[in-house]
């Protein structure tokens, strides 16, 4: 498979498949295409379908062939950002947001990753239920504005505020940790809760999540301006 990510911040990736060869989007993930592209769709069990719908994604995924010659189909972001293309192994499996899934080659396995704390995570919003994509293949993300990357060594932390987190190395360990002292997490504007990340690993940042944009919007409207 041949591809181009263009559009700069408002992105799309632009695949060119051999004939016969396939590719797996999000529901209502394909933007344009070649009218060779045959669409199957399919749901890939319960188990499969309600762990995609956990993640923010929609319960079928859709399954495009090219037939009869060379194929081409577009995906087009959701929101002002950046897409990444990540060549997934099975010595390399990653953790996503919630919904960053775009598409991938059919050997990619999409899955629904946990906060082990319960507890804590119910309260945690975005960082508690995220993707974890696994097996073989290249996938494409898309992430929310500007992006950042940080390595992390062995034993070396970083603090993020909910949402801000895009993906990381399935290799860090992730923790939700409430802020501390009550005046802070009243007054402070902060909220909460912070997801602490640990390496060794790779993590990508995101400065501007749309859930945090939402909310922005809904004060803007609140207050009649």
């Amino acid at each position: 498979m041949k591809y181009e990510i263009q559009g700069g911040n408002l992105p799309v990736v632009i695949c060119n498949l051999d004939a016969g060869e396939k590719i797996i989007t999000q529901g209502g993930g394909m933007t344009w295409m070649s009218p060779n592209m045959k669409m199957e769709t399919s749901g890939g069990g319960i188990g499969k379908m309600f762990g995609r719908a956990f993640s923010g994604e929609s319960i079928f995924q859709n399954i495009y062939t090219a037939e009869k010659g060379e194929g081409m189909i577009a995906m087009a972001s959701s929101f002002p950002g950046s897409i990444k293309a990540f060549e997934i192994t099975p010595s390399s499996p990653m953790i996503l947001q919630k919904s960053a899934f775009l598409a991938s080659e059919t050997g990619v396995e999409l899955s629904v990753h946990f906060k082990k704390n319960l507890g804590t995570g119910l309260f945690g919003g975005e960082g508690f239920i995220m993707q974890k994509v696994s097996g073989n293949g290249l996938c494409f993300v898309e992430f929310d504005g500007h992006v950042v990357e940080y390595d992390l060594e062995q034993g070396q932390q970083i603090v993020i505020d909910t949402g801000n987190l895009a993906a990381m190395s399935a290799t860090c360990k992730m923790e939700i940790k409430t802020v501390p002292g009550l005046k802070n997490k009243f007054f402070g504007g902060e909220g909460f809760f912070n997801t602490v990340v640990t390496g060794p690993g790779h993590v990508w940042l995101q400065s501007m999540p749309a859930s945090s944009l939402a909310a922005s919007l809904a004060g803007f409207f609140s207050n009649g301006n």
